[in-house]
């Protein structure tokens, strides 16, 4: 399937795009030529991105624009996709999916809304991709990408509200490359590692010792850098797109040989525990 090799005059609808990869995502394309719109539950940073995309743009010509909503449910997400394509906006040609919450924690004593807030960015993915594919079916084009996460094709320690949701968005994202290939339409789904965004301090603040060990293997990534991985996959029509060659290496790793995978982070738990006098 082939990817958009020239954004010029193509309509972007970022969800999430208010901050974080889906800011840097947006930007980059506005710099590409796309038109974008923003979509995101705060109003007050949502100016702010729509300011930072329309400096970025390649052409005056280019439309920016806002969407504030809930895109986790589904009539959140058909106002959204109605409002986004509404007062002679193209169709839409490249949905982003890159919102979600981040809770890490004990899985013994988190909190149960943990699993329920991480699972918004499934939701996210389900919903937006329902009220957009009609459209894309009807024109026989369109791409859709997903963003997942290393979470989602590796559970790592602390991580299993996070790793349920993203996982989840694995699953759907694959079934659905499935269905939409021979309509025309493609899906991609981004796998980055932590990335450095405004939700990775709170992220931080909430993992367990353990977490850190296995995570510190992983050096957080700038936003920009998986933005950029991710429209380079978009042009070449990619469907697994993971950033970062220390990501690609434990996705190879895990895939190929388990046993290390689990020998590997289970040193590292172990170590935590030990200096945690456990």
């Amino acid at each position: 399937m082939s990817g958009i090799r020239d954004f010029t005059g193509k309509h972007a609808v970022i969800v999430g795009g208010s901050s974080g990869i889906g800011l840097a995502t947006a930007e980059l394309l506005a710099a590409s030529g796309a038109d974008v719109t923003l979509v995101a539950r705060d109003q007050v940073r949502l100016e702010a991105a729509c300011e930072a995309v329309s400096a970025r743009r390649r052409a005056s010509s280019q439309l920016v624009r806002s969407v504030s909503g809930d895109a986790s449910t589904e009539d959140g997400a058909r106002i959204a996709v109605a409002a986004a394509t509404g007062d002679g906006a193209r169709p839409i040609d490249l949905l982003v999916n890159s919102a979600g919450a981040i809770l890490p924690g004990y899985f013994e004593s988190m909190p149960v809304e943990y699993f329920d807030e991480c699972m918004d960015s499934w939701r996210v993915c389900v919903f937006m991709c329902r009220a957009a594919v009609p459209g894309m079916i009807a024109r026989g084009s369109g791409h859709i990408v997903n963003v997942s996460s290393v979470a989602g094709f590796m559970g790592v320690f602390g991580y299993t509200a996070y790793s349920s949701a993203k996982y989840a968005v694995m699953g759907l994202s694959e079934a659905l490359r499935s269905e939409m290939h021979p309509l025309g339409i493609t899906v991609s789904v981004v796998c980055p590692p932590d990335t450095d965004t405004p939700a990775l301090t709170l992220e931080k603040s909430l993992r367990p010792a353990e977490t850190d060990k296995v995570a510190g293997n992983i050096s957080p990534v700038p936003a920009d850098i998986v933005a950029r991985a991710l429209v380079r996959g978009v042009r070449r029509g990619t469907y697994l797109i993971v950033p970062g060659v220390l990501s690609k290496f434990y996705r190879v790793l895990k895939a190929n040989a388990l046993w290390l995978f689990f020998a590997i982070t289970d040193g590292d738990v172990a170590t935590a525990r030990k200096a945690r006098g456990l």
